[in-house]
């Protein structure tokens, strides 16, 4: 196969252009309809069938792609990308204007000198919101103003400096600030798009977590759709809300659809690559290199070795990574809503995350997508092509007490 697979050429720029759309759409927790209702569902409706539907919801902005409305028995796999970004929140306004903000998931480094997006509800017009563009945040206004174990490094930024600065001047500026409108609680998020890096195959910028997940969840829909379609399984494409702040909107979801299996789609780091944790020993998965597979937490066993061996049939790369008590990710949406689900993490491995400068590679984009739909397409030819059903599921727990004992062998004698 080789270098006829996706992941391992280089994205369209027709693709790319989508991909940067989806993660610019202005999403911070809470006010994800932008990229959900605004981009993805727009896009999915070019290529869904008649008979699949888009659900949405009351309480959140979250949607779903279903691709069998009518059948609620038919085993069904929800995929799931979060649509919420990260954002700093408005605290108070100072008599000087100062537009005082919390960095939220962000260290507050970081953030200095960067330009972010504010966003407010109209007071004389409630429910319609305005942007403000062009302030940066800031903390120390200049070196010279700080002290001495700030310039030297000994001491760091707190949270509490943060502040936005939108250059008001003259008189009152506290009530000019106040006279736009803008009061507690204001989402400002980073205004920077995604742009292809200098090393092939590579992207930068803002917000990769999570609009590459919600991506991939929409481009697993347009495969299915433009591929023979599955048979027996009942694809869930779900695009979830306020995953940053305890993967809330997922629970949502997999409560109200209640799927057999459970797949979320979220980033991972570079270990590799990240500066001064060589001591922690982390897995050394690296961008470039295929997605990562998450194993324990709540995973399934099963269906880590379902995608692992489907990936290896397929050559597509797969690097296999850890988390302990939580994976972290809305893999945990079905065990947080007390449902039966096989779940698994998927992710692709992204350096400088919940920074402006997130970074990643389209090919582990590209294997995910991949990954996950053959996946599907071996779950749907199962069983004599009756597919997968939940006994399969049931009957698939390792026993670890059958281990069978493994003795010493030499390592294989390399050419010299």
């Amino acid at each position: 196969m080789g270098k006829s697979n996706p992941w391992n050429e280089s994205m369209s720029n027709e693709r790319f252009e989508l991909m940067r759309q989806i993660l610019d759409a202005p999403s911070p927790v809470g006010l994800e309809a932008s990229m959900t209702r605004g981009v993805l569902e727009p896009y999915m409706k070019t290529f869904m069938k008649d008979d699949w539907k888009i659900h949405t919801f009351k309480g959140n902005a979250g949607i779903v792609l279903d691709t069998k409305p009518n059948d609620s028995d038919a085993f069904s796999v929800m995929v799931i990308g979060h649509a919420d970004k990260i954002r700093m929140q408005v605290r108070s306004i100072s008599d000087d204007g100062k537009i005082w903000v919390n960095s939220d998931s962000m260290l507050p480094t970081t953030l200095i000198g960067h330009k972010v997006k504010l966003f407010s509800e109209d007071p004389d017009n409630l429910g319609s919101w305005r942007i403000i563009k062009g302030g940066t945040i800031e903390a120390i206004g200049a070196i010279h103003f700080a002290d001495a174990k700030l310039r030297s490094g000994d001491d760091g930024i707190k949270t509490k400096m943060m502040y936005l600065e939108l250059l008001l001047h003259g008189e009152n500026r506290k009530a000019q600030v106040e006279a736009l409108g803008i009061r507690a609680g204001d989402p400002i998020i980073y205004d920077r798009p995604i742009e292809r890096g200098f090393a092939p195959d590579t992207f930068s910028g803002a917000y990769l977590d999570n609009g590459l997940g919600c991506f991939v969840t929409a481009e697993i829909g347009r495969q299915i759709a433009e591929s023979s379609g599955l048979k027996n399984i009942r694809y869930l494409g779900a695009m979830a809300s306020h995953e940053e702040i305890g993967r809330f909107g997922s629970r949502v979801l997999a409560e109200h659809f209640r799927p057999d299996v459970t797949i979320a789609v979220d980033v991972a780091h570079d270990f590799a690559a990240a500066p001064g944790i060589g001591d922690r020993r982390y897995e050394p998965v690296t961008m470039g290199k295929g997605y990562t597979l998450t194993h324990g937490a709540v995973t399934s066993a099963a269906l880590n070795s379902m995608l692992t061996e489907v990936s290896g049939k397929h050559e597509i790369p797969v690097q296999h990574e850890l988390a302990g008590r939580d994976t972290g990710t809305d893999a945990m949406a079905a065990v947080l809503a007390s449902i039966d689900s096989a779940c698994a993490s998927i992710g692709f491995p992204i350096r400088n995350m919940h920074t402006i400068s997130e970074s990643g590679h389209t090919g582990d984009v590209e294997a995910a997508i991949h990954a996950i739909h053959e996946t599907m397409i071996h779950m749907d030819g199962m069983n004599g092509g009756r597919g997968i059903n939940g006994d399969d599921l049931r009957e698939s727990h390792p026993r670890l007490d059958a281990a069978e004992s493994l003795t010493h062998r030499p390592a294989p004698e390399t050419e010299s």
